[in-house]
């Protein structure tokens, strides 16, 4: 009896050590409230750990009302950095008005074994635009206070420059594909090009996933 409990003891320690975090990815909302409310759902639906924006999340820095609340569940973390749509002053008033809500751009979160690392805004596009040597800063110093975890996730709204991405005739971000090869995080999530919405493809180690507009559903 004592030997049955101690291997059930340790297989229930195992799956908790193997366990795995789901995460719900989308970017480019664009003040869509019924995009919102299609998101809670699925959120709730897939019982996810944590929520990331991956820009865009208003259009031209407008109204944030019923962008964030209907995603909010107990203590579920929700990452955001800003797209060329809106300011940061914009993602840190959301950022105040709900505690759970985090702004990744140039920092850090971890969760668990994980660790997130961002930059927002575009090169290519504005209104709100940086420049790359900017991101690439930012992309850094994030990094470098999760670099030693076991898995890392980085977020960008910019794709990365020579990427599958370019199709669109945008050209993407050499700061992002710089980041890309030097940091090499196991998963780059962007945004920006609603066209290439679903794009997966490899740099290296990395999955780089086009999350725009479409909730995308990511376990690591």
């Amino acid at each position: 009896m004592k030997k049955a409990k101690l291997r059930s003891t340790l297989n229930q320690n195992t799956e908790k050590a193997t366990e795995k975090t789901k995460i719900l990815a989308i970017g480019d909302i664009h003040g869509d409230t019924g995009l919102v409310k299609k998101m809670a759902k699925k959120a709730k639906k897939e019982n996810v750990d944590l929520i990331i924006v991956a820009g865009d999340l208003t259009w031209l820095d407008q109204s944030t009302k019923n962008l964030i609340g209907p995603l909010i569940r107990d203590d579920m973390p929700i990452l955001l950095i800003p797209g060329n749509h809106e300011t940061i002053p914009t993602i840190n008033f959301i950022k105040e008005m709900y505690p759970t809500v985090k702004n990744l751009h140039g920092k850090h979160f971890q969760r668990k074994n994980i660790g997130f690392f961002g930059a927002g805004y575009a090169t290519n596009a504005g209104p709100f635009w940086i420049k790359e040597n900017k991101i690439f800063g930012l992309l850094k110093k994030a990094h470098s206070k999760i670099k030693n975890l076991d898995k890392k996730i980085m977020i960008t709204h910019m794709h990365p420059k020579d990427s599958k991405n370019e199709f669109s005739g945008f050209s993407g971000s050499t700061a992002v594909k710089r980041a890309i090869k030097e940091f090499q995080p196991d998963i780059a999530i962007c945004s920006h090009i609603h066209e290439a919405s679903g794009l997966e493809e490899r740099i290296g180690k990395t999955r780089i996933i086009n999350v725009s507009r479409k909730p995308k559903i990511i376990k690591l």
